[in-house]
């Protein structure tokens, strides 16, 4: 059967007026529920010294749902991920479904104000970022803080940067802070912080656990070597034995260094290399 083409025409022009009336309609908004903690970051140009953004999304439909969240970082800003992706259930009460994201920038970079786009469903939240100058370090300052680390290997609940992040607080190791192993009863196991410059040092101040839960005298370390990167190579300038305390000074000969290691030879439980904070000074 022919349809008459005055009946197509007509049926195109209610297609067409129903489109351009959709533009005047409300637009549908997102089922997802989105928050950033904390909404202000600051944040400065050390390695181990990131800011610290959670990401929550939370279905507040009908329907359980699959959602991508993005983040678009401005100038320097370096993020550990630009998108969270997660299921979310449609239950009651809500079910808030959160992730961390880690926020550097170069040790190079001028202080000033940047932001993050945070977007889901086209909703968006931006979260302002301010670039904070670099703390001073001069005669006296702890040079080990918040500068590289690195590791033979580090136990998955705890973070690389954990032994030079300033919380020297044993109470904190097991869940804010410090630095574990990741190889049960193998030794020796070595940890290293890279100085921002190559500096003259004589002092090394190290944190061993040593908490009510966990005496140092069965969980700190017992035994390790100070050692200096001196010209490229590994000096020990200083030896600590059957150590026993929570909080080990020692001093030597001032020498010219660019990292500082600590030669982990075993612990009180023989089992892991336990550190909660390693601190370098100069003379």
């Amino acid at each position: 059967m022919r349809i008459p083409r005055q009946t197509v025409v007509a049926a195109g022009t209610v297609l067409a007026a129903a489109l351009l009336g959709s533009s005047s309609m409300p637009k549908a908004t997102s089922d997802v529920a989105v928050s950033v903690a904390p909404e202000r970051l600051n944040v400065v140009g050390l390695p181990c010294f990131p800011g610290n953004l959670t990401l929550t999304m939370t279905n507040t439909g009908s329907e359980d749902r699959y959602a991508d969240l993005t983040l678009e970082p401005t100038g320097p800003l370096q993020l550990s991920r630009t998108l969270f992706s997660s299921w979310l259930p449609a239950v009651d009460p809500d079910q808030p479904v959160s992730a961390p994201v880690e926020v550097r920038v170069p040790r190079d970079t001028a202080p000033g104000s940047y932001q993050i786009g945070v977007e889901v469903d086209q909703t968006r939240v931006t979260v302002p970022v301010t670039v904070d100058p670099l703390p001073p370090k001069g005669a006296g300052d702890n040079l080990a803080l918040g500068e590289q680390a690195t590791a033979s290997s580090t136990h998955g609940n705890f973070t690389l940067c954990g032994g030079v992040d300033g919380d020297n607080d044993p109470e904190h190791w097991d869940t804010l802070t410090g630095w574990n192993d990741g190889t049960r009863a193998a030794f020796p196991d070595t940890y290293d912080v890279a100085l921002a410059a190559p500096a003259t040092i004589n002092r090394v101040e190290l944190y061993t656990l040593d908490s009510v839960k966990y005496p140092a005298h069965l969980n700190g370390l017992r035994d390790w070597d100070v050692q200096a990167r001196v010209a490229g190579t590994w000096q020990t300038v200083a030896q600590v034995r059957g150590n026993t305390l929570g909080h080990v000074t020692t001093t030597f000969a001032p020498v010219q260094a660019d990292a500082v290691r600590i030669l982990c030879l075993d612990g009180n439980d023989h089992t892991y290399s336990r550190i909660v904070e390693l601190e370098v000074y100069g003379s």
